[in-house]
């Protein structure tokens, strides 16, 4: 079982929540970052994109009141989502799940099952 897990949380959202419960019922207590109160970095942000290998624009939660204000979109570079996000961590999808030196979505919570191999 790894144990460097890390797991960038919202309690309040119900993916999140299965995501942490997934992990704990396979024996994994993971480090919990409520990424609301303690918001990661604009350069965190950065290397969670490389881990993901997504386009930046993929960490983003469009539908969150603040998007609009940064005027983000598909094409938005690393650093101005990471900015974003580092302004208004609400903007961060939700839950990533990050393994040493990968990470996941944990959309659907199954996604992170490819961590633990």
């Amino acid at each position: 079982m790894p144990d460097n897990v890390v797991i960038y949380h919202n309690p309040r959202c119900s993916k999140s929540r299965q995501t942490l419960e997934l992990l704990r019922k396979r024996g994994i207590e993971p480090k919990v970052v409520e990424y609301l109160k303690d918001p990661p970095s604009a350069s965190r942000i950065k290397e969670l994109i490389g881990l993901l290998g997504i386009a930046p624009a993929e960490l983003v939660r469009t539908k969150e009141v603040p998007f609009e204000k940064h005027r983000l979109g598909k094409e938005s570079s690393a650093d101005a989502v990471a900015t974003a996000i580092a302004a208004d961590p609400i903007l961060l999808e939700r839950p990533v799940v990050v393994v040493g030196q990968r990470a996941v979505i944990g959309r659907p919570p199954e996604n992170v099952l490819a961590l633990l191999r």
